[in-house]
């Protein structure tokens, strides 16, 4: 059954992506410094969740990569690659928001927020000039009149970058 095949593909997908985060924070772990009245150190119990964490989902993976027949994964790339096609809106919105958070510290609050804003109002709305003229008010007043509206009467600073 399809439905099945994509969800053992779905879960064999997870463990990977579990067993990256449970590696990163073992290798974590070994940079906590010791102190001179413990002899294993402050990293040991975490080293060891996370080093059997990492074994059981090596396990769970070599599991699951037997149950799933091998052409299945040709079936599951098709249907994902209709999947992201019918939610690229929704995928390039959420890109958008990790480049917006990403680039604040270094660009500002006004400006990053202004080039979001307008391209979130003019990837959303309709294509006449009334709208697009809209988006450019809109995005200016969110981006650098709320920056001076937190400036000059809540004198909180949002940030201008660097």
């Amino acid at each position: 059954m399809l439905t099945q095949e994509s969800g053992e593909i779905a879960r064999l997908l997870s463990y990977v992506a579990l067993l990256a985060i449970s590696v990163s924070m073992f290798l974590e772990a070994r940079t906590i410094p010791t102190s001179r009245f413990e002899a294993l150190g402050a990293g040991a119990f975490p080293m060891l969740v996370h080093g059997l964490l990492s074994l059981l989902l090596i396990s769970a993976i070599v599991g699951a990569i037997r149950r799933i027949p091998a052409d299945a994964y040709a079936r599951f790339a098709s249907q994902f690659v209709l999947w992201v096609q019918a939610r690229r809106l929704v995928l390039f919105l959420f890109l958008c928001l990790i480049v917006y958070v990403a680039a604040m510290p270094v660009v500002g609050y006004p400006i990053t927020t202004l080039v979001f804003l307008l391209v979130l109002l003019l990837t959303l709305s309709p294509r006449t000039k009334t709208a697009v003229a809209l988006s450019v008010v809109l995005a200016l007043v969110f981006s650098y009149g709320l920056n001076w509206l937190f400036a000059e009467v809540f004198n909180v600073f949002l940030p201008r970058g660097r």
